[in-house]
């Protein structure tokens, strides 16, 4: 396989693409997620209308279809399946298109229900403390909220809105602390109670672009992408307090975080770079490497291999980084 070396402090990093199935012609992709309990790295393929399911150890791709499909990829992440979350062994996953709620059976891998969405989709997420699927619908400023039927069977039912206006941008669930958390567009993170449904909380993040979000559940640190290129660690403990801040490339989403090792993944799409941010227990982050990607790799997703998985739209695939680095404390 072609390999890519790392630029930074030289420990041997690599960068090996991962191709997906039908991909060749460019994939929109947005949201990557991975789920301890199927062992599987999540991706939703966009144009190419499947839902990726890929075994961090060997590598095996296993697509899911029943998703809206195009031809030619023309940028952007509009098209087909971008988001998805596990959660009581399910799959959910939006499909922009055509603005539903996909459930799917990862075991037979077949859609089981569908359920028609009131706006245009980004995030879709399982919360588990209440056994809801929450989808983002920024261009409405608000978070449409869905309750699931007793069984397997039966599509999800609307159940509530939530308003974030300002937002929301990402959406990450804190089950341990009764919360979410997701972004305005600009300098503001926001916490919403999961049963009370409502924006209980406004943290400034220093962020002049608010993207992508990552949790130390364990230690209490919620980490923000900035889109100029900037990393910031808030402390939940500490009021939402600004704990570290550190900047590296441009055009930063997507982020992802390894508890494991306490590494933070910062990808940027226009410097095609990614960077690989140590954080201390108290909250600080370090750059300790950075590694070559490709344009618009906006997006990345940790497993439980110490391997990060970085989208390459263009090319209609994965960039595997194996994590070499040591882990920090």
């Amino acid at each position: 396989m072609d390999l890519i070396a790392a630029a930074g402090l030289g420990l041997a990093l690599t960068v090996t693409p991962v191709p997906l199935p039908g991909g060749g012609a460019g994939v929109g992709f947005d949201d990557l997620g991975f789920s301890s309990r199927l062992g599987r790295v999540l991706v939703p393929a966009g144009r190419s209308g499947a839902l990726d399911l890929i075994d961090p150890a060997t590598r095996k791709i296993e697509s899911i279809g029943g998703f809206s499909a195009a031809d030619s990829f023309t940028g952007g992440h509009g098209e087909g399946v971008t988001s998805v979350d596990e959660g009581r062994g399910l799959l959910f996953a939006v499909d922009r298109t055509v603005r539903q709620l996909v459930v799917v059976d990862p075991g037979s891998r077949k859609v089981l229900a569908k359920a028609p969405l009131a706006g245009g989709p980004d995030y879709v997420r399982f919360v588990e403390p209440t056994g809801e699927v929450w989808v983002t619908e920024p261009e409405d400023e608000r978070i449409e909220v869905f309750t699931l039927p007793a069984g397997s069977a039966g599509a999800p039912v609307h159940a509530a809105f939530i308003a974030v206006k300002g937002g929301p941008e990402s959406l990450v669930i804190d089950a341990a602390r009764g919360r979410a958390y997701s972004n305005f567009w600009k300098s503001t993170t926001v916490a919403i109670d999961l049963r009370k449904r409502t924006v209980v909380e406004n943290w400034p993040n220093g962020c002049e672009g608010s993207r992508g979000l990552a949790l130390d559940s364990k230690r209490g640190f919620l980490f923000i992408g900035c889109a100029e290129g900037k990393a910031v660690t808030l402390g939940l403990e500490r009021g939402g307090a600004v704990l570290g801040s550190i900047s590296s490339g441009s055009g930063v989403d997507i982020i992802s975080f390894n508890p494991a090792l306490s590494h933070l993944y910062l990808p940027g799409g226009k410097s095609a770079t990614a960077a690989i941010l140590g954080v201390s227990a108290a909250g600080a982050l370090t750059l300790l490497d950075t590694v070559k990607t490709a344009a618009g790799a906006h997006c990345v997703v940790t497993d439980d291999r110490g391997q990060a998985w970085i989208c390459d739209p263009s090319h209609g695939q994965l960039l595997l980084v194996q994590d070499s680095l040591p882990s920090v404390r």
